[in-house]
């Protein structure tokens, strides 16, 4: 019992110190923080730079359940608004990611309750 008294409180403190231990740490750097088999859709920096929205993701933050929208913090304003003012149309939430410590070239990440592993997340030009 004493050992294992001294391993919970070891545990207590690193999670106090370097927080909670994160799964597939180099994964949620790539997709703005979400795990891949949960997403539903996802555009690269210059893909989100269009002038207007891709229609397959419109479709599919209107179609989402439980989704959650991830942007890009390092693209301007002005891009990622014409994607949050349809998430809030839809009330889908969104946070724009801020991540200064890697580099992706993802631009945006729909996820939801229904993301699968083994379909291409990806929209083609």
């Amino acid at each position: 019992m004493k050992g294992l008294a001294k391993e919970n409180i070891e545990e207590y403190l690193d999670r106090g110190m370097y927080g909670v231990k994160e799964t597939k740490p180099e994964e949620r750097r790539y997709y703005l923080t979400a795990l891949r088999e949960r997403i539903e859709v996802a555009l690269k920096k210059g893909q989100v730079m269009r002038t207007s929205p891709y229609e397959q993701v419109v479709a599919n933050i209107k179609n989402v359940r439980n989704g959650h929208l991830y942007l890009n913090g390092e693209i301007s304003y002005p891009h990622l608004s014409k994607y949050i003012k349809i998430a809030n149309q839809e009330n889908v939430p969104f946070t724009i990611v801020q991540n200064h410590h890697s580099e992706t070239d993802i631009g945006l990440v729909l996820t939801g309750s229904n993301g699968s592993e083994d379909k291409d997340i990806f929209i083609q030009n």
